[in-house]
């Protein structure tokens, strides 16, 4: 029989050090940066073209098919508008409307489970072709035939568990029109930062809209936004406290226990 080859051996190792030295590489970059940026504010970031974003992608939909425009001869008023010379709102690529989130959720929920189980069973024998005379000799202790057999088991469950949760977010963003879709949906895309001290707070917002949903304030409630992404957090000196380490993570992630 051959010996196992060392490189084999080896590889479930190498492959750990590759591992955790990539962690701890990209956990040193993270530090360091950091280091840097002590005693300075969070920086903001630049303002830049959505659209020239790597992971920007346009949106594709199944849309209805496509209605011709009526328009009567000498009409003074245009098919969906809402003021006499031109319609305010948002409609074409680069314009700007205001998304208004005002969030304000609460849930409850209270579950109780109890489950209970017990059997008792008993055997006895009363004949084992002649050999049930014989079952001292076999057993070390003294057998008694009309109770050989004794079986006793017993189950209980018991499960409890609450979720009371309340969230509430009033904001106002302006979003950007980045696309508008074959059926005159309009794909919009917000992004506001707020550097208050040492830290930023960082609100995104993105998702489809219909110009018939916009008020004629040229505003939009984030309820009859579809697709609706909205992402509000921050970073900074206060953000930092509040995460846990990146050991902590990985550890939370790793241990089976």
């Amino acid at each position: 029989m051959s010996a196992k080859s060392p490189t084999r051996s080896c590889r479930p190792f190498t492959a750990f050090a590759a591992l955790a030295a990539s962690l701890a590489l990209g956990a040193c970059g993270n530090t360091l940066d950091r280091l840097k940026n002590v005693g300075a504010e969070p920086k903001l970031s630049e303002i830049t073209n959505p659209t020239q974003n790597p992971n920007y992608r346009p949106v594709s939909l199944p849309m209805p098919k496509a209605d011709t425009d009526y328009r009567a001869a000498n009409s003074l008023w245009r098919a969906g508008s809402r003021a006499f010379f031109k319609d305010q709102r948002a409609g074409v690529t680069g314009d700007i409307l205001t998304v208004v989130i005002d969030i304000s959720d609460k849930a409850q929920l209270s579950n109780t489970s109890a489950r209970s189980r017990a059997s008792t069973e008993n055997s006895a024998i009363n004949g084992l072709l002649g050999f049930e005379a014989n079952l001292n000799k076999l057993l070390p202790n003294q057998v008694d035939n009309a109770n050989v057999l004794g079986l006793d088991g017993s189950t209980s469950n018991n499960g409890a568990g609450t979720i009371d949760r309340k969230e509430a977010i009033q904001l106002k963003v302006a979003a950007l029109v980045t696309q508008v879709l074959p059926n005159g949906n309009l794909v919009i895309q917000g992004h506001q930062e707020v550097r208050v001290n040492y830290e930023v707070r960082d609100l995104q917002i993105t998702g489809i809209v219909r110009r018939e949903d916009i008020a004629s304030t040229n505003t939009i409630s984030y309820e009859k936004i579809a697709e609706a992404r909205i992402a509000y957090g921050g970073r900074g000196t206060i953000t930092d406290v509040q995460q846990p380490r990146y050991g902590n993570q990985i550890i939370d992630i790793l241990y089976p226990f």
